[in-house]
């Protein structure tokens, strides 16, 4: 099992920033991907960005030039930089690690922190 730990979020005015760090602990792959969902109220549940333990990254459209994935392999911690944030980033942060083992991934989530951005 996996557990995963995350902090930082917060209300923000609009062009600020924040940060979101996610620590995780237990039976973690070599291999794996370490990522930043959002889900915003009555919306499905998005991809923001996401780094896998090589150190490629993956971010939505929405949020390039914005926001910045981040990971310590040695804590086996992600982050997430969020600057120039926009009221539309408002929504709850869910940080996933995929363990991988011969093309097949394990999925784990944590519990979510929530990112307000007001005009």
């Amino acid at each position: 099992q996996v557990q995963l730990v995350e902090s930082g979020g917060g209300l923000v005015q609009a062009g600020g920033s924040l940060s979101l760090s996610c620590a995780a602990s237990g039976n973690i792959f070599s291999v794996n991907v370490m990522g930043w969902y959002r889900q915003a109220p009555g919306k499905q549940r998005e991809l923001v960005a996401a780094i896998a333990s090589g150190g490629s990254t993956n971010y939505a459209d929405s949020v390039k030039d914005r926001f910045t994935i981040s990971r310590d392999n040695a804590k086996n911690t992600v982050y997430l930089q969020m600057n120039s944030l926009k009221p539309e980033d408002t929504a709850v942060y869910y940080c996933k690690l995929r363990n991988m083992r011969f093309a097949v991934g394990f999925d784990y989530w944590g519990q979510g922190t929530q990112v307000t951005v007001s005009s």
